[in-house]
């Protein structure tokens, strides 16, 4: 038997009531972002004819056809002049942004000024001894050379090495008669 789920408030339920609570809020949130896409269209289409409907307003379409070559001169003159007008118009807008712009980098700097530099974050580096007296100037230098001078030196016992005899001397004493001899002797 199929039963059908019922709201609390007696009206049947749809099937996403009965879906875990992660299903039904990746539903809810395609849904919101399918709506806010079609709506998105909506207003980018309204916009352009808005868009449309001022630019023909302020300024109607010129109706050139059937005019002297004199009207046609006259016209171009009444163009320049109005965009004399509006090029003015928007360079003392530039100078207004312009010095608008300096007057914030002024107050920012004062204001900077007043709360203190921020010292930046110091790294901490390990530095030798001899580094640490190269800093200082040229007095470590000399500093550096008095500390050497003052050590005491050891020197180094040299062992004593024996002396080197010639091998080919050797082999000619003991060739012969007279090395046998030698080797027999010194036997005990």
């Amino acid at each position: 038997m199929l039963s059908i789920p019922f709201r609390a408030d007696g009206r049947t339920s749809s099937g996403y009531d009965l879906l875990p609570l992660p299903s039904r809020i990746l539903i809810f949130k395609s849904k919101l972002l399918k709506k806010a896409a079609s709506l998105l269209v909506v207003e980018i289409e309204e916009r352009k004819h808005e868009k449309e409907r001022v630019v023909n307003e302020c300024f109607p379409p010129l109706a050139l056809s059937g005019l002297s070559a004199q009207e046609l001169k006259d016209l171009c003159k009444a163009l320049g002049s109005k965009i004399d007008v509006v090029d003015e118009a928007r360079y003392d807008a530039e100078l207004k942004v312009d010095k608008n712009v300096t007057e914030i980098q002024t107050l920012v700097e004062k204001i900077n000024g007043l709360k203190g530099a921020k010292r930046p974050n110091l790294k901490r580096v390990k530095k030798t001894t001899d580094d640490m007296l190269g800093a200082c100037g040229d007095t470590s230098k000399l500093m550096k050379a008095d500390f050497k001078v003052n050590l005491k030196t050891v020197k180094k016992e040299e062992e004593k090495k024996e002396d080197v005899v010639d091998w080919r001397k050797n082999i000619e004493a003991m060739s012969g008669m007279e090395g046998r001899k030698k080797k027999f002797n010194a036997a005990p």
